[in-house]
């Protein structure tokens, strides 16, 4: 069975020994100690995929404790259905958290534009907008975004 140190995994993932540390001081990993003192991090092919799947789940947006719920639920010897189960609803309520993120950066990005035309504007001599007139722009902004 193949293994792994600590460097030539940072390498492969393209992360820092530092950030494999990290996972395992948060459960992720458990890598076997050997040499002087247990100095030295040996990490099985076991281990490599819970790293993985540890940097997938962080690319999804996940949070550490949700990750190593399903990393846990992964290496359990129980019928998948139950896991899949909860990884759907992990992944609802992800998606559900983006699409509100989105909708607040759409209005923001709205309004900033509508701060851009506003200045524009008076930068080129015309009369400032009022209120009514800004909140129609924007909304225009936004609907053509």
């Amino acid at each position: 069975m193949p293994t792994y140190t600590i460097t030539e995994l940072a390498r492969e993932f393209d992360i820092t020994p530092r950030a494999i540390r990290f996972y395992e001081d948060q459960g992720l990993l458990s890598p076997k100690r050997e040499g002087a003192g247990g100095r030295t991090r040996v990490y099985s092919a076991g281990e490599r995929t819970r790293l993985k799947l540890t940097l997938r789940g962080k690319r999804l947006g996940l949070s550490l404790s949700e990750i190593k719920a399903l990393v846990d639920m992964y290496e359990s010897p129980k019928d998948t259905a139950p896991q899949l189960k909860r990884f759907l609803t992990v992944l609802a309520q992800h998606r559900e958290t983006l699409e509100r993120q989105r909708e607040d950066i759409e209005v923001t990005l709205a309004e900033i534009a509508a701060h851009e035309e506003e200045c524009k504007r008076l930068l080129a001599g015309e009369k400032p907008l009022k209120t009514a007139e800004k909140k129609s722009a924007a909304r225009k902004l936004k609907d053509a975004a």
